[in-house]
């Protein structure tokens, strides 16, 4: 990064991959200020560590500073750019800023349609010496960012706008090619698929989901590249409670070589996979034993597999909001059925967004077997305009329950529908799908 730039400003500093960037930045001794919109918890955060964040956006938060970075929300006519422009001051976006930011530093890369916050944080438990930028806020360290001023950074890599190539990845990690966000590349395969082959090709050393059917097929990427293959190289999966908290424990070999049993946070075969693909990335620079000991510091993601209430009446929240990940969450979900003796198993569901639904429609609608009961609330259209669909007639097969709203009252849900109550959830295990705003009516409002 430029050593002339001491000061940088961030509009819309609230969101989860700005705040992250710029709590990284002020440990690396640049003088950070911000603003957003609104109020809210990351804003919070960061004023109490001693950032300057202005609400809402105000000409006036533009002061001389070095460089000017925004979200990609933000419009070149927002009255903040265009006093950073008034002023002669450099404005980026975030996608921009990052070959500056990570330009010379040694990053861990994460990306993929599926597990890479995951991912990403038990690579940043096993690698205590790096900073850590996810997509989604760490129970070890209780934030999406740990900031040191090392040169080592584990960074969740970011394909929905093609930023993944702007990180500069040493090594780079890809969970898998799922298609998805394809309005960034045209609804183009090639295009999707060909940003995912430079994006290894950018790294010294690439870690693989080998059976992922595009990963699958690349060859001579042109540096060292370790190809995973769950199937095979995954053995003797179990799963266990230990102190209320589930974990899943595996062998793991790789090419001919036996890494042994690691234990690791949460349930799934998804999980294991998870886990392996950081173990074989953080295994290029650390030794196995400190490896196995660093992974038992993994505690688990906010909005993944999050278990905010034990006993008899277990809710779950979960950022799943694709058939793939809803599919491997339930899965995981009847084990700790099993485990924990519970009498049911209701899945709450918040579809996210009208394009997803219609992209990945029979996805969705096989998603939900094994399910008990099967909640259905409105879409987050997360913007969209509204696209008729019939869910009754799409979803019957599950005898699905329609409400509005979910309100949370003790270890105990309610479901209301035109403001009346029509269930009462009390018993069983309870797990809310969501990438929209049910999280925080799962947690009370919190």
């Amino acid at each position: 990064m430029d050593i002339s730039i001491k000061r940088i400003h961030f509009i819309g500093i609230g969101g989860i991959g700005i705040s992250a960037l710029a709590k990284f930045l002020r440990a690396q001794g640049v003088e950070i200020s911000g603003s957003d919109i609104a109020e809210g918890s990351v804003t919070k955060e960061l004023k109490e560590i001693g950032i300057q964040v202005s609400i809402p956006h105000t000409k006036d938060a533009i002061c001389g500073q070095d460089l000017v970075i925004h979200s990609a929300i933000i419009k070149e006519d927002n009255i903040e750019v265009q006093e950073a422009h008034a002023q002669n001051i450099p404005v980026l976006s975030r996608k921009e800023s990052l070959k500056m930011i990570l330009g010379n530093k040694e990053v861990f890369a994460v990306a993929g349609a599926h597990g890479k916050s995951t991912t990403t944080a038990i690579l940043s438990a096993i690698l205590k010496d790096a900073s850590a930028l996810i997509g989604a806020e760490s129970k070890e360290f209780c934030s999406n960012t740990r900031a040191l001023s090392g040169n080592r950074v584990v960074f969740e890599a970011d394909e929905s706008d093609k930023s993944f190539l702007e990180c500069n990845p040493t090594c780079a990690i890809v969970t898998n090619a799922e298609p998805e966000h394809m309005e960034t590349y045209n609804h183009d395969l090639s295009q999707f698929y060909g940003a995912y082959e430079s994006f290894l090709r950018l790294a010294k050393i690439c870690v693989i989901n080998a059976e992922d059917s595009f990963l699958g097929a690349l060859q001579d990427l042109g540096n060292l590249c370790v190809r995973f293959y769950p199937s095979k190289d995954l053995q003797n999966i179990r799963y266990i409670v230990e102190n209320g908290m589930p974990k899943t424990q595996f062998t793991l070999t790789n090419a001919n070589k036996d890494y042994g049993t690691f234990s690791v946070y949460g349930l799934g075969e998804h999980i294991a996979i998870d886990a392996a693909l950081a173990i074989l990335a953080a295994s290029q620079i650390l030794p196995l034993n400190e490896i196995r000991k660093n992974i038992q510091d993994y505690c688990g993601i906010k909005k993944r597999f999050d278990i905010l209430t034990q006993g008899e009446c277990v809710i779950i929240d979960d950022y799943a909001h694709h058939p793939t990940e809803i599919t491997a969450t339930l899965k995981a979900l009847k084990k700790y059925q099993e485990l924990k003796g519970a009498k049911q198993l209701v899945a709450i569901w918040q579809p996210h967004k009208y394009s997803r639904i219609k992209d990945n429609l029979e996805g969705f609608i096989g998603c939900f077997e094994g399910v008990d009961s099967l909640v259905i609330l409105p879409v987050y259209a997360a913007g969209e305009v509204a696209i008729a669909m019939d869910f009754a007639t799409l979803f019957a097969r599950y005898n699905p329950i329609f409400a509005d709203e979910v309100k949370r009252m003790g270890n105990a849900l309610y479901l209301l529908k035109d403001s009346q109550e029509i269930a009462h959830l009390k018993e069983g295990i309870i797990v809310g799908f969501n990438a929209g705003n049910l999280t925080y009516a799962l947690r009370g409002g919190i």
